[in-house]
């Protein structure tokens, strides 16, 4: 069963983003990626050949899609592409890498199996040891861990810029990479080299680095796994909606709580708990796409019935009423977290926020910052504010309670966004500790 459960997770789509700093070349490698795998139609390659007019294809177009973007020569919204190979499908989230769009980022790591960092050999110092990693692929590399993104890739491109030293490059920005991944406790999958403009060691070998005895890139991300933590683990839905759907001929409305289950199984028969109220209830009828089902899992849709009437509305979650299962999702007004800010006004002590915790809305405000962290020296420092694009260790107090989880065991109970109230910006991402 195991090996069948492996398996089964080895060959699902994997969903990778890629991050780092600006101009590193994340666009061109996605582009080289759907390119060599034939993932683009014939009328949009016809449309660069022409743009090209015989010279070498941009191939970082197939992903700049905004005209924003092509006026500024930059990605500054997260561009989701698909493709796949006869081993695997693939979703690719290309995220931005100027300092502003870290929100962004953010985003896109959010429900990534994967993250590809790319590192611009161009820009660094690679004759002088020990090598300085640029700021953001310090703080993407740090941030994918504090989303939990399983698996961590280090991808060192434009290596044919130095082609007669490719070999001693690459050897010692490595050698950084591992330096830095050691001292944040980063788990690193791989470290490969590779020229996205020229194609060398994407999709296939290079001819010219016969020092290099890994893999390719798309061999790596073939390897990794897809993380299944949804289908692990106890019942949870966030209430979207409540509905009544009259049954035919008859008077009754029963009332369905609407939902897409973020993780764990539901089924007939089966008893929950609602939160925050803590009442339970059997589940008396389940629907999904318009159909009664006998049973439901983690990705679908739900629409539940219960055997009697509770108050249950929108914000509200469904969860598992198994003996000590109570004890395991309990609502709090007062809990510790990992803020990452992204809003240009810095977050304060005591100020009022607006959270959303699956569909819902409460006040809050940050009771305490126990600590900045720093991207440079991965030390925590005193704070009494949080600036744009930086990490603390805060407090949390709510205005009523919430059922939240640590994200480590729940990556959607365990997160809430922060807005501010005055400008409704998304200022910020909340991760329970």
């Amino acid at each position: 069963m195991g090996a069948s459960m492996s398996d089964d997770l080895q060959h699902r789509a994997l969903r990778f983003l890629t991050a780092g700093s600006v101009d590193d070349g994340k666009s061109t490698l996605i582009g080289r990626l759907l390119f060599d795998s034939r993932a683009i139609l014939a009328d949009q390659l016809d449309a660069l050949e022409k743009r090209a007019a015989g010279s070498a294809i941009d191939l970082s177009l197939l992903t700049d899609g905004l005209e924003a973007e092509r006026e500024q020569g930059i990605t500054i919204d997260v561009a989701y592409r698909y493709f796949a190979t006869r081993q695997r499908k693939f979703i690719i989230a290309d995220a931005p890498g100027h300092e502003q769009y870290t929100r962004n980022m953010v985003t896109a790591a959010a429900g990534s199996d994967a993250a590809v960092v790319l590192v611009d050999i161009t820009k660094l110092d690679w004759k002088t040891r020990p090598v300085a990693l640029l700021p953001q692929t310090r703080r993407h590399s740090l941030l994918a861990q504090l989303l939990r993104v399983p698996s961590l890739v280090f991808a060192v491109n434009k290596l044919d810029a130095v082609d007669a030293d490719s070999e001693a490059a690459f050897a010692a920005v490595r050698e950084a990479l591992e330096a830095f991944a050691a001292q944040a406790g980063l788990a690193v999958a791989g470290i490969v080299p590779v020229s996205a403009l020229r194609g060398d060691n994407v999709t296939t070998p290079s001819a010219l680095w016969r020092w290099h005895q890994g893999p390719t890139l798309l061999e790596l991300l073939h390897s990794l796994p897809a993380t299944d933590e949804r289908h692990d683990g106890a019942l949870r839905i966030p209430v979207q909606y409540v509905s009544r759907q009259g049954e035919q001929g008859t008077g009754h409305q029963p009332r369905t709580l609407w939902g897409r289950i973020a993780r764990g199984r539901v089924q007939v028969g089966d008893t929950v708990r609602i939160f925050p109220s803590g009442q339970t209830a059997v589940v008396a009828e389940l629907r999904r796409a318009g159909e009664v089902v006998a049973a439901c899992e983690a990705g679908e849709s739900a629409g539940l019935v219960l055997d009697r009437q509770l108050d249950v509305s929108r914000g509200d979650w469904i969860a598992d009423a198994a003996p000590g299962e109570a004890a395991a999702l309990a609502t709090t007004q007062r809990f510790a977290a990992t803020l990452a800010w992204l809003d240009t006004e810095p977050a304060q002590i005591g100020r009022k926020y607006w959270l959303r915790h699956g569909h819902r809305w409460v006040q809050a405000r940050i009771t305490a910052i126990d600590g900045r962290r720093d991207i440079h020296t991965l030390e925590d420092s005193d704070a009494h504010e949080l600036a744009v694009n930086e990490i603390g260790r805060v407090q949390i107090e709510t205005q009523s309670a919430l059922p939240v989880e640590p994200y480590a065991d729940n990556r959607i109970g365990g997160a809430l966004i922060v807005v501010d109230p005055a400008s409704n910006r998304t200022s910020g991402a909340l991760l329970v500790a």
